[in-house]
């Protein structure tokens, strides 16, 4: 693989993270504070957005599957169709309706739309790294320059996101002089700007979804000029193509894949919690508000640049001994509980990043080892690749909306009200228990069930022997 077309590659997927991002680090406050939707009704918009997404990744890995072979290939169509409708989904997701009452049906439609498309991008392009060549260490490269990118556009994304819409959540009022929380204080003291001003909602969060939206384009194009998608190099003449009910019962039985999405989709819930209650920590609980873009910042910048040491870490001492970074965050979040400094928040959100790079590069990186391993297993079938990238991503984005609407439906239950400059100290207590107590156990858990993950560094090498002989 050249360079170009490793690039090439990479720049494809960072849309889908630009985006993903500013929905992550956002969303959430943006439901609550800016469109006036309770916590219950947020947190019933995050969890059946993301199910929906998971729910498309079965569907569309088993239409994929049945897909026929293109001159621009098999999974390229897929992408290049959808990416439009992505855009638009986008962009109204983050549009102000007029009228009131049907405004959680509004972000509810869009908000599943948005996330079955991008499932419907994600899952051929993840299963595209298996098509890109038969060497593990050119696939190991390919993946970390796909994960450098898309950390990059989850820095552009938050960034972006951050820079634009920061005065519609800063209150000079809050600020100078916040008032005491009381029952009517909220009414009296709102932290964000007018609903009825156009300016501080519709312009600025159409900006900013509109110059997503042409990224989103930029790197489509990018994608299809660059990338040339081989016919499944890894079938051999004979083989047939394992049905899709036939191939998820087998992905379900296959050890090394149960564990490794088990672990990983714990430790992806934790990364989640962390994105979506960041920017609300950082304006209720930690007197941080004028911060928090930067922070966010600090956050991406740090696992943009620490990507390639992750893969020169990986590459000498192990995949499974990388995963210790992921634990990282665990001490320095809880200290940021328990002292919220701001010289502290920075160096958190730095050593946050390393953590959060690791996370995002070792799972992409082991499961091409685990489709390896599974071929191995079953030599005449092929057309499984796409079964195991859509069922993985179907596992993670359903634990991740479920963690998502447990915290939302927490703030709800504990009394959070939009626009209120300081909150109830049941508030403050729950958004510090979902940044430290909660990723913290999730974390921890999930590199527990990675021990006992079977594919080690021998065994990669033995497969690979064994399944250049088989070719």
């Amino acid at each position: 693989l050249s360079i170009c077309g490793k690039l090439c590659y990479a720049i494809g997927g960072a849309p889908n993270q630009v985006a993903g991002s500013a929905a992550a680090f956002f969303l959430q406050i943006y439901l609550l504070d800016i469109a006036h939707i309770t916590p219950f009704h947020a947190s019933l918009v995050l969890f059946i957005g993301k199910a929906s997404g998971a729910v498309t990744d079965p569907v569309a890995g088993f239409f994929i599957s049945k897909s026929r072979w293109t001159k621009i290939g098999r999974l390229m169509p897929w992408m290049l169709a959808c990416t439009p409708f992505t855009v638009v989904s986008y962009f109204f997701m983050w549009y102000l309706p007029p009228f009131v009452s049907g405004r959680v049906a509004w972000y509810l439609t869009f908000y599943c739309l948005f996330q079955a498309l991008t499932t419907l991008f994600q899952v051929p392009y993840s299963a595209l790294t298996m098509f890109l060549s038969t060497d593990q260490k050119e696939r190991d490269s390919a993946t970390a320059y796909r994960m450098t990118m898309e950390v990059l556009g989850t820095l552009i994304g938050a960034a972006l996101q951050g820079q634009i819409v920061a005065s519609a959540h800063i209150s000079h009022h809050c600020t100078v002089n916040p008032p005491v929380n009381t029952t009517d204080s909220w009414h009296d003291a709102p932290s964000f700007p007018d609903p009825s001003d156009p300016l501080s909602h519709q312009v600025i969060y159409m900006i900013a979804a509109g110059v997503i939206g042409g990224v989103y384009l930029l790197g489509i194009v990018i994608l299809f000029l660059g990338v040339k998608e081989k016919d499944d190099p890894y079938a051999l003449n004979s083989d047939r193509a394992i049905p899709f009910c036939k191939g998820l019962g087998l992905t379900m039985k296959h050890g090394p894949y149960v564990k490794l999405t088990a672990s990983f989709l714990l430790i992806s819930t934790a990364v989640q919690l962390e994105q979506s209650n960041f920017v609300l920590f950082c304006t209720h609980a930690a007197n941080l508000r004028n911060h928090f873009q930067y922070l966010v910042v600090t956050i991406l910048v740090s696992a943009a640049v620490s990507i390639p040491f992750w893969q020169k870490f990986l590459q000498r001492f192990g995949k499974k001994c990388a995963a210790c970074g992921i634990s990282w965050m665990i001490p320095f979040a809880v200290m940021l509980v328990t002292i919220p400094n701001l010289i502290l928040a920075y160096f958190v959100a730095f050593v946050s990043g390393l953590s959060i790079a690791a996370s995002l590069l070792l799972p992409w990186s082991m499961l091409p080892d685990v489709v390896d391993n599974f071929r191995l297993q079953n030599p005449h079938g092929k057309g499984h690749e796409t079964i195991f990238y859509s069922s993985y991503v179907f596992f993670t984005k359903m634990s991740a909306g479920i963690g998502l609407g447990i915290s939302a439906a927490g703030l709800e239950f504990t009394g959070y009200k939009p626009g209120i400059c300081r909150q109830s100290d049941d508030v403050i207590l729950t958004l510090k228990i979902l940044i430290g107590a909660v990723p913290a156990i999730l974390i921890l858990l999930g590199l527990f069930i990675l021990l006992f993950y079977p594919i080690t560094e021998e065994s990669r090498k033995e497969t690979k022997l064994a399944l250049e002989v088989l070719r």
